[in-house]
């Protein structure tokens, strides 16, 4: 019995698609169950027996969180704090996703951040995604988190569908060059958060899941470009220049990581994952978008 949270976002419409396919019996809420109030969990809850609760809500608009800090800790913190309380209160064995934005990015470029590195969130969403984890650490002492970084999939805004929708609208696409790390394909992190389930594990702590391999922005786009083209997801004629540009020269609310590439040894080990190349993974996804419509 699974209590899928904020099932309608980009992971947690991956999630339920999967949960569909296996046979797995779930019940999804998203904005209809405020998880910023304790008694609204408890309403939705209270006649379930629910076993694993996997939390994908959260809020995740980067830049607005510079200014609407309430909203961000109000449930990226506060509500994380309603579900650990919930989850400690019917022993219910909890998944909560997390971001590569609780670290500053220091890191030098032949390194890359393990679970145990201390966190230091540069912007108001990491320190507020920071901050939920550190309120499930304290109420539960059985946890899985899940740190993601850099998502795209079907369902919601993400850079994939913003750089196709400017490849066909523009002749230039100006794109950072001087900030690295990995996409992940929610395809991809929904099966490894299900196997977790289907592995019955007791093997708690944080966990990092991204696609394999290290990217920067301008690099990422270019090979969506690349690939989008032979998909026919871009017309054929259509030439469009992607050109790098330092991370000055696009400035933004909120203060990105330079460097924030993940770890994944620990979460192969512990569940036998082979986790795909992210190029490979964006092959798949644009695959998908490129299928006739059923």
């Amino acid at each position: 019995m699974i209590w899928l949270i904020g099932n309608k976002g980009m992971l947690g419409n991956t999630i339920e698609k999967l949960l569909k396919e296996r046979g797995l019996i779930y019940w999804a809420s998203d904005t209809e169950v405020d998880i910023a109030d304790y008694k609204a969990l408890e309403k939705f809850g209270k006649d379930k027996e629910i076993k694993w609760a996997i939390n994908c809500a959260g809020y995740t608009k980067v830049d607005r969180a510079e200014e609407e800090i309430d909203e961000a800790f109000r449930i990226n913190k506060d509500g994380v704090r309603n579900i650990a309380l919930f989850s400690a209160k019917r022993q219910i064995r909890l998944i909560h996703i997390s971001t590569d934005y609780v670290f500053d990015g220091g890191k030098e470029a032949s390194f890359v951040y393990s679970e145990d590195d201390k966190t230091n969130p540069i912007n108001i969403y990491g320190k507020s995604k920071s901050a939920g984890e550190e309120e499930i650490k304290k109420i539960l002492e059985e946890y899985f988190i899940i740190r993601t970084a850099w998502l795209y999939g079907l369902k919601g805004n993400n850079f994939v569908y913003t750089m196709l929708r400017l490849f066909k609208e523009k002749d230039v696409v100006k794109v950072v060059e001087d900030q690295w790390g990995s996409p992940t394909y929610t395809a991809d992190l929904a099966g490894a958060i299900l196997r977790i389930i289907e592995d019955n594990s007791v093997g708690y702590g944080i966990y990092h899941f991204t696609n394999e391999g290290t990217t920067n922005w301008y690099e990422f786009a270019k090979v969506i470009y690349k690939k989008a083209k032979r998909l026919g997801l871009v017309e054929g004629n259509k030439k469009v220049a992607i050109q790098p540009i330092k991370t000055e020269d696009y400035p933004t609310a909120a203060r990105r990581p330079k460097y924030s590439v993940l770890s994944k040894e620990k979460i192969k080990k512990e569940f036998g994952l082979k986790i795909k190349e992210w190029d490979k993974a964006l092959e798949d996804f644009l695959s998908t978008l490129s299928l006739p419509a059923k």
